[in-house]
């Protein structure tokens, strides 16, 4: 029976004040550039969240690409919900695309499904330092082949640029002794394997605490409770 993921073992990232990433969460606003749904997923109050591990990997990960190329580290989408996965899933865009869900090389996941709504998965691009999108030859969300990372139709540095996230993403997951899968058919996504996740059961909205809540209207974070939370992570590092 797949093990339920505790509490305390989901990271809210904005509790990293001074860290090298920045956290721009696309699917809690309707226009939002990149939020191709047409809707809002989450609350406007939503925070972005990963289980434990992931949270490290990010901040490795953020540290190394600051260090060696100055970039900084964008998290567009962590934790998601089966409910807001059952929502995307019915937004018009989806409809007229079945395909994404269909298939080895599928853009997005069944509700419940996958490594998203266990918050093993992270969204993300790069910016320089002139904060200036790294290009990676397509936009977050560009749902093409284009999109995919064996996809070799771009420049050398484009090409170059996505090898450098991909090698900070798993060589970050290697220090710490665990898996990385960088989905094939997206450049932007980086999870833990399905023969991983598939040991944890999937987090509907309810299963969150009031403060962590994404799909409706979370309470106030306690300041402390956070920081406690945040020095336990950065010390497992």
């Amino acid at each position: 029976m797949p093990e339920a993921i505790k509490a305390d073992a989901l990271i809210p990232m904005d509790i990293f004040p001074g860290e090298p990433f920045l956290i721009d969460i696309v699917y809690a606003d309707k226009n939002h550039p990149h939020n191709i749904f047409g809707c809002a997923l989450y609350h406007e109050s939503a925070r972005l969240i990963l289980q434990r591990d992931m949270a490290r990997i990010i901040l490795l990960c953020a540290r190394a690409l600051r260090e060696t190329h100055g970039w900084t580290l964008v998290l567009k989408d962590g934790l998601r919900p089966v409910e807001a996965q059952a929502r995307m899933a019915e937004t018009n865009i989806v409809k007229e695309n079945p395909h994404w869900l269909e298939g080895p090389r599928r853009m997005l996941s069944s509700p419940g499904v996958g490594a998203h709504p266990r918050g093993m998965a992270i969204d993300v691009s790069v910016i320089d330092r002139d904060n200036n999108p790294v290009d990676m030859g397509t936009v977050f969300d560009e749902m093409t082949e284009q999109s995919a990372r064996d996809y070799t139709g771009f420049s050398a540095l484009v090409l170059e640029n996505r090898r450098i996230l991909q090698t900070a993403f798993t060589d970050s997951a290697a220090k710490l002794d665990l898996p990385m899968l960088p989905l094939p058919s997206e450049w932007w996504d980086f999870r833990f394997p399905s023969d991983y996740t598939r040991g944890f059961a999937p987090l509907s909205d309810a299963d969150l605490p009031d403060d962590l809540k994404i799909c409706v209207k979370r309470v106030q974070a306690d300041a402390g409770k956070d920081a406690a939370l945040a020095k336990s992570v950065l010390l497992s590092l």
